[in-house]
């Protein structure tokens, strides 16, 4: 299929991508809620709390305001602030190593290993200090990092691990859920992610004392009303958006099912396509792929007449053919997404707090390569087979 002929059949419609899954459960539920007054955190969330640690396999969830809240109160809770050390991934949403910020303790930047995007547990080794007290791994894109060689790490070093499983609801790791492997895990709800409530976070755990933390500090540092035990936040979780995750959460398997079978047809399709780096699943873990992530490794390809034009239009410049074929992709209505094009440590903030310098290649080198493709459970088979029929014919395959 040439490229004007899908151009001809994309304009149709976008396939974007990403796109919360709401149904009339959803709709009734909240209305219960809205009908029966109380719309703060009350019933819902306990019972919301309740049904995801049973899911994550842990004693404790506290649903919070957002997954960055819920960063932030873990390491809060387990006794991370001003003079500690935290060692995180620079290739990750912000809100990782802010969170860390936000308690006063310093960000400590490893890099990540090219074939899965997670941590480099090696480095992790090598950068532990004396003031080192606690490692963030990112469960990027929906695959677990390598977890056995970090506890071991971490119980070698008696360092705390907050599992940021904010793209990971479900996945596993040699049969364990993520946000259940740490001292706790972090999870966000946010729209876009495999499950939703609008805004949310949740926080998982075993250990009691940490769970107790976590909601005072939620909740002004409050154990009882009007009683104030320490310094805490309004970061509470409504009503309104626990109904919606309660629904929510009873369809993430099957939500999640969708999102592996799209991502195996792509797998399938685009593995032995030039250029093309497909996602790795590394043995004993399940990924739940949050994001389809591929790799867009040379800008050397020659072009065919079409797709010069096709640049010289006002695509992407510069001979960068990750830039270039996802130019292409929304040109023919698929939305893609670069998931993340500046790494923290480049960031203007990181930069002013003195990161700039720091070199971490693996990860600036994905920043230039990586491509995510629309998986969610609102992509339909059709959608699929354009997607892939745009970056074969792109290729020249």
């Amino acid at each position: 299929m040439r490229l004007r002929e899908i151009a001809m059949r994309a304009s149709a419609e976008n396939i974007r991508i990403s796109s919360p899954i709401i149904g009339e459960e959803e709709i009734e539920s909240v209305k219960s809620v809205m009908l029966s007054g109380m719309l703060a955190q009350g019933a819902c969330v306990r019972e919301f709390e309740r049904e995801f640690a049973d899911f994550t396999g842990v004693e404790h969830a506290v649903a919070v305001s957002s997954g960055t809240a819920a960063i932030h109160i873990a390491l809060l809770a387990a006794g991370i602030g001003r003079g500690d050390e935290v060692i995180t991934t620079p290739f990750t949403f912000i809100s990782t190593a802010n969170a860390v910020l936000f308690t006063g303790a310093k960000p400590v930047f490893v890099d990540v290993r090219e074939d899965d995007f997670n941590i480099d547990v090696e480095q992790v080794n090598e950068a532990v200090s004396r003031r080192t007290k606690a490692v963030i791994p990112v469960h990027l894109y929906g695959q677990p990092c390598d977890m056995h060689a970090l506890m071991e790490i971490a119980e070698d070093y008696d360092l705390i691990v907050i599992e940021d499983a904010c793209q990971a609801h479900g996945a596993e790791y040699h049969g364990k859920k993520a946000g259940a492997i740490g001292t706790a895990g972090c999870f966000s709800f946010y729209a876009t992610k495999n499950m939703t409530t609008g805004e949310g976070g949740m926080i998982t755990t075993d250990i009691k004392e940490i769970a107790d933390r976590a909601r005072m500090i939620r909740n002004h540092g409050s154990t009882s009303k009007y009683t104030h035990e320490m310094l805490g936040f309004n970061m509470r979780m409504t009503d309104i958006c626990a109904a919606i995750g309660i629904s929510q959460l009873k369809k993430l398997p099957l939500f999640t099912m969708k999102r592996r079978k799209n991502a195996e047809y792509l797998t399938e399709n685009l593995k032995n396509i030039p250029n093309i780096i497909t996602p790795v699943i590394k043995d004993g873990r399940t990924h739940v792929f949050h994001q389809y992530t591929i790799r867009v490794v040379s800008d050397e390809l020659q072009f065919s007449h079409e797709r010069r034009a096709s640049r010289s239009a006002g695509g992407a410049e510069g001979g960068v053919m990750r830039d270039m074929l996802a130019d292409i992709l929304r040109r023919n209505g698929v939305e893609v997404g670069i998931y993340y094009p500046i790494p923290v440590h480049k960031q203007p903030l990181y930069r002013k707090l003195g990161y700039g310098d720091i070199s971490l290649p693996v990860s600036e080198r994905l920043a230039k390569e990586v491509l995510s493709l629309p998986v969610h459970p609102g992509v339909e088979r059709s959608d699929i087979e354009r997607i892939a029929d745009v970056i074969r014919d792109t290729m020249n395959c």
